[in-house]
């Protein structure tokens, strides 16, 4: 399980003073979940994706971990970008206590980079760094998996890929998707809730919270 309490998250921005992104938020994620949290862009989905996942902090609050999760999904974390693809698989593997050669050679297949798997990550175009975060994401068994909006990678048969193995590991894992579209949601989560100014509104149905979210 996974749950927040009462999580409050502040920013400080010379324009403006400091601004309260979420405010007071209570959620539970447990084994098995699938939710889906619909915002608008700039309501603070990726600040609350990445806070489950211990990336950042909040401003005041508990949060209890009680299961493995996973990065960010799509979001641009767990990698070395001063590091080659196959040292980031080595990384990973020793950090999860998983074995270095099956890593190795689970990342190299997924990712698809053939000889630029030993290259810096440095070099790599955005089309090959999204494949190599994808591929060292998938590479782990995680309690519960977080993705950041849609698994988009800039190609739709890669992007494809990434889905199909997330439909497999949602099926023993939970799974908390961040989006602004409604239907991607809807595909793949069972409940949904809705985050604006800073408040998690949860909804059993998620047919009902995207009709609330469509009407905002």
């Amino acid at each position: 399980m996974i749950e927040l309490e009462n999580v409050w998250k502040r920013f400080e921005s010379r324009q403006q003073g400091h601004r309260y992104i979420l405010r007071g938020v209570h959620a539970r994620i447990r084994r098995g979940d699938q939710v889906g949290i619909l915002g608008r862009n700039g309501a603070g989905k990726s600040t609350l994706l990445r806070i489950f996942a211990g990336v950042e902090a909040p401003t005041r609050g508990r949060i209890r971990r009680e299961m493995s999760i996973s990065w960010p999904i799509g979001g641009g974390y767990g990698i070395q970008s001063s590091l080659t693809g196959i040292a980031n698989a080595r990384f990973i593997a020793r950090l999860y206590g998983m074995p270095l050669q099956r890593t190795e050679e689970f990342v190299a297949d997924f990712s698809e980079l053939g000889p630029y798997f030993r290259e810096p990550v440095r070099t790599y175009s955005s089309g090959m760094l999204s494949r190599l975060l994808m591929a060292l994401s998938f590479a782990v068994d995680f309690d519960c998996y977080l993705v950041d909006e849609a698994l988009s990678t800039g190609d739709a048969r890669f992007a494809n890929k990434c889905r199909e193995v997330l439909e497999v590991r949602r099926a023993n894992a939970a799974m908390l998707l961040v989006s602004h579209n409604a239907g991607h949601v809807k595909k793949y989560c069972k409940t949904a809730a809705i985050l604006r100014n800073g408040m998690l509104e949860f909804y059993e149905d998620v047919d009902e919270a995207i009709a609330a979210y469509q009407g905002l």
